[in-house]
């Protein structure tokens, strides 16, 4: 029976908001903005690549779908770069307990070739093209810790490589039995090989995670491999990587992959690196923090918080985020609402949670923690479920009105990106005023101000903005249009403005939005 990337047994979740301080802001926004960037760094000739740090999470979208977003939207909208799934060749499975090729076949590689259910070598070089073409990074979910599960009972794949599951065997790498961790082998000291104690750094990182066939990351020549997959995505355009399951590589292991990396084709830098360390161990040896010199985490803490308050009715509360113990500083989170885990876990809000999830997706872009991705993926009623795919797997163009959630095209994010992008070096919150538990608003200096009214009915009050006086067009309804505003404008004088927030909606103005 095949298995979904899912733990058998997973951690018991640590308490997320205990004590520790959370360190917003820190270096130049225009640094910040810069994947890579440092306060003072003079950047080097570099492609015209837009100077903004949001991402598009586009989730198991397939290369042309990517292509045609970024030249349509998310070039013109501002965004930064767009997260893609993995694109290694995969297994295949028609028939598994959670239907047929679920999901997570993209998780389980058997080369390190490009042909994949979501498109082949020449239409992912096609895509990053485009993407940079349209002034947007790509980055790559790269699966670097495991190949596939060797409890598979099949060997079929998507690109035609062979590989033997239970002998450990990927020729077309290639990779042998000796280049895995095994059962008792010195290094996964555990008789049947599997992650049973959560909290040994050891075990984590040398035995297997739900029977993912792991990586001896020990070895010279697997980390070679692994460092020439990364490069051949960086020879193609790639930007970035986020890291697959990095808490169960070891940090030395992932520190000599990163050394051997080439930098960026387009702009001349290390690429950027997010590394997923999913929350839960009491171990400091595998909380977020010991990952951090490798380059930056995601935000689970962050998301798990923002659920928490947007679902209560408590927007009040966000005033406190300075005082959350949350897994790194804001200039090393990769801050997100959601993503295709704990969409499926329920640990964050998502796309099934209506009006609270566009909200908490304004509020990411709004507030000044973390680097915010905005994830779109399909809709899904099982947990398994395939992408839209055809009869054999490949999964078919991305459709906006049948099966793909598209939030990061629609009217209010597109003018949050800009909104974010126009207020970024205004690294700090001003003027937070909650008129109602559920209703708040702030100024990020003199640049811009948001309202965000998470209640049933609309609510009007007067707001301390930090704007100049004038008339400012509302970007989550329009923004700017030909002779005026195409939204609802806003009038500032003395630096107030009395403000009706719709019920379950947002007003947000910034200097670069005036009628």
């Amino acid at each position: 029976m095949q298995r979904a990337r899912v733990p058998r047994r997973l951690p018991p979740l640590a308490p997320l908001l205990a004590a520790g301080a959370l360190v917003l802001g820190g270096s130049a926004a225009a640094a910040a903005l810069l994947p890579g960037g440092t306060a003072g760094a003079a950047p080097p000739a570099a492609a015209d690549l837009n100077p903004s740090d949001v991402t598009a999470n586009l989730w198991e979208w397939n290369w042309p779908s990517v292509a045609r977003a970024c030249t349509e939207h998310l070039g013109p909208a501002g965004y930064g770069a767009v997260q893609v799934a993995p694109p290694a060749e995969s297994v295949s499975l028609a028939g598994t307990s959670e239907g047929a090729h679920p999901w997570w076949e993209v998780y389980q590689p058997v080369s390190y070739g490009l042909t994949s259910r979501l498109g082949t070598r020449d239409e992912f070089a096609a895509m990053v093209t485009a993407c940079h073409d349209a002034g947007v990074r790509v980055y790559v979910d790269a699966v670097i810790n495991h190949m596939a599960g060797h409890d598979n009972t099949v060997n079929t794949t998507y690109g035609g490589s062979a590989f033997d599951p239970q002998g450990f065997s990927y020729p077309a790498v290639p990779y042998g039995y000796g280049d895995f961790h095994h059962a008792n082998d010195g290094y996964c000291n555990d008789d049947d090989a599997g992650i049973d104690d959560w909290n040994d750094k050891s075990e984590v990182q040398n035995c297997e995670l739900v029977a993912l066939s792991d990586l001896k990351t020990q070895s010279g020549y697997v980390r070679g491999k692994i460092a020439g997959y990364l490069n051949d995505l960086i020879g193609l355009g790639v930007d970035g990587f986020r890291v697959d399951a990095a808490k169960h590589i070891d940090q030395d292991d992932f520190a000599a992959i990163k050394g051997a990396l080439n930098d960026t084709t387009a702009e001349g830098r290390p690429p950027y690196i997010a590394q997923e360390i999913f929350p839960g161990a009491s171990n400091p040896e595998l909380q977020a923090a010991a990952f951090t010199r490798n380059g930056d985490v995601l935000g689970f803490a962050y998301a798990m918080g923002i659920k928490t308050q947007f679902q209560n009715g408590t927007l009040s509360n966000l005033e406190g985020i300075p005082s959350w113990s949350l897994e790194a500083a804001s200039s090393q989170t990769y801050a997100m609402v959601t993503n295709h885990d704990t969409e499926r876990d329920g640990s964050t809000l998502s796309y099934k949670n209506g009006g609270d999830y566009t909200l908490a997706n304004y509020f990411l872009l709004a507030y000044p923690y973390g680097r915010p991705a905005v994830f779109d993926g399909f809709a899904w009623s099982s947990r398994g479920q395939s992408p839209p795919a055809d009869a054999r797997g490949f999964v078919t163009d991305a459709d906006c009105a049948s099966g793909w959630q598209c939030i990061t095209r629609s009217t209010g994010i597109t003018g949050m990106v800009g909104w974010r992008n126009a207020t970024a070096s205004a690294t700090a919150v001003s003027d937070f005023t909650a008129t109602a538990r559920d209703v708040i608003g702030f100024s990020r200096g003199s640049l811009g101000w948001i309202g965000l009214n998470d209640s049933a009915g609309p609510s009007t009050a007067s707001y301390a903005t930090g704007l100049a006086d004038g008339v400012y067009c509302d970007v989550i309804t329009g923004g700017t249009g030909p002779g005026g505003c195409a939204g609802t404008a806003v009038t500032v004088s003395g630096g107030t403005a009395t403000v009706t927030i719709p019920a379950g909606g947002a007003v947000a103005i910034h200097a670069g939005a005036r009628r």
